[in-house]
């Protein structure tokens, strides 16, 4: 565990941070004056670390802007459904040439209307593991129950003319136990009919970069981001893990 790997890290009296044993250990002093990039072994002590909590180094990142962000919770997102749930799924747009929906009405004490369009391709009924399907109505917990079955489970509402995807602070497609987010900043969301030329392939793979592209969205990448400050004798410095 990391958490105890740290904080056993700073109990230590001197702790060996990088591993480059070919290199005689140069203080933290001449690190910060020296012009990047350069590659030095040191042996320093552990100050502080941030941020404290493990899962809060979980940022979505942006390659095409470089913006950071926090991952969305859940709450968020519930809210997201429970708006669009309000409109009631247009029947005009139901089972068109690339999809076939089926639609319910709840039980709850204030019903709700549910479609659910699934998107066609050869091996779609034989292979519902293979599956991608739109989502109208839905809860939190019943878009996760859909995502355990089928391949991808996409958020959308209906408007007058067409589905749409939600606001992009909702996830723009579930799979499996993750959610994937597309920048705000830099997506040009196209129609959701792009994804009929995935659909077209013998053996769509229904990869979320696949569809990110065709429909538009610039793809957020999870990030682990963590800031280390380490000292010696001579001064201190700032690390920082940047990985995906």
């Amino acid at each position: 565990d990391l958490e105890l790997h740290l904080q056993r890290c700073q109990q230590l009296s001197v702790t060996v941070l990088t591993d480059h044993q070919d290199l005689s250990n140069t203080e933290l002093k001449t690190i910060t004056n020296s012009t990047a990039p350069q590659q030095y072994r040191i042996r320093a002590k552990l100050r502080t670390y941030k941020p404290q909590k493990l899962h809060q180094s979980v940022k979505l990142h942006c390659s095409k802007c470089n913006s950071l962000q926090e991952v969305p919770d859940g709450d968020g997102f519930d809210f997201i459904l429970r708006s669009s749930a309000n409109t009631a799924p247009n029947p005009e747009l139901h089972n068109t040439s690339w999809y076939e929906s089926v639609t319910w009405t709840t039980q709850d004490q204030k019903p709700r209307e549910i479609a659910i369009h699934f998107v066609k391709h050869d091996e779609m009924l034989r292979h519902p593991e293979d599956t991608l399907l739109m989502i109208e109505g839905g809860t939190l917990k019943e878009i996760w129950k859909l995502a355990k079955r089928f391949k991808c489970v996409i958020p959308v509402r209906s408007t007058e003319d067409d589905l749409e995807l939600l606001d992009l602070s909702a996830p723009f497609l579930l799979q499996g136990n993750v959610k994937y987010y597309g920048c705000k900043q830099c997506s040009t969301p196209k129609p959701l009919k792009s994804l009929s030329s995935i659909a077209a392939e013998q053996q769509p793979s229904w990869e979320p970069t696949e569809i990110a592209q065709v429909l538009g969205i610039e793809l957020l990448q999870y990030v682990f981001i963590m800031k280390f400050t380490l000292v010696d004798e001579t001064g201190a410095l700032n690390a920082y893990l940047f990985d995906y």
